[in-house]
């Protein structure tokens, strides 16, 4: 699922790289990364100043990627997440909130989705809940500048819920090798964006972009 931006702020160095493993996250489990794209996570040099269990998680996606061809992860890739009727996981955070797809945490999703200035292309079919399309929103709102709280608390109406347990699911799947690291990545760059918020001052979280005046519902 690709979404539409209809703001566009400036945003820090942190904030890029914030908002750059958001973007990556949302790549992969969108679809099976292209040739180039598995190239580059092969060649990947984790920077040593990164926290332990960061460097722990890229260290290990890129090791497996040195060990994955394109042909296979695209096949893992459909094996895990769209099968024949339904692949080895689900995705969606319907399904892991309620059992059942297309619930009302979709309806309270989209509700979010229109206060925050984005909407769904109309090509796209899949519902805004994916675990991709949510990763592409927080890319979208760390890129734009969207406020501390606002990003937040995106995060714990829509992704910390249930993010963390498919994450989980990912690395122990059966037909998971590729994808497992992807997991352990994801899983850990969750629990360091909830860290790092609950880490913020009450001030630091509720100042607000003086461009930004959209409020979640």
């Amino acid at each position: 699922m690709n979404i539409i931006p209809i703001h566009t702020h400036t945003t820090t160095e942190y904030d890029q790289l914030r908002g750059d493993i958001y973007a990556l996250l949302a790549s992969l489990l969108r679809s099976a990364p292209t040739q180039d794209a598995l190239a580059w996570l092969q060649a990947l040099q984790p920077d040593g100043d990164d926290n332990p269990d960061m460097l722990k998680a890229w260290s290990a996606l890129a090791l497996t990627a040195q060990h994955s061809k394109t042909e296979a992860v695209a096949q893992e890739y459909q094996d895990l997440f769209i099968g024949v009727g339904r692949g080895e996981l689900m995705p969606f955070g319907c399904w892991y909130l309620t059992g059942s797809l297309m619930e009302r945490p979709l309806v309270t999703l989209r509700e979010d989705l229109k206060h925050l200035g984005y909407e769904r292309q109309k090509e796209v079919y899949e519902p805004e809940d994916h675990i991709a399309a949510l990763c592409e929103v927080l890319s979208l709102m760390v890129s734009q500048d969207h406020s501390y709280s606002h990003q937040y608390r995106f995060l714990q109406r829509h992704l910390f819920p249930w993010a963390f347990a498919f994450f989980t699911d990912l690395q122990t799947a059966n037909n998971a090798y590729f994808y497992a690291p992807v997991g352990l990545l994801a899983h850990t760059f969750f629990q360091q964006e909830k860290t790092y918020f609950q880490q913020l001052s009450p001030a630091q979280l509720n100042t607000d972009n003086k461009n930004d005046r959209r409020e979640l519902a």
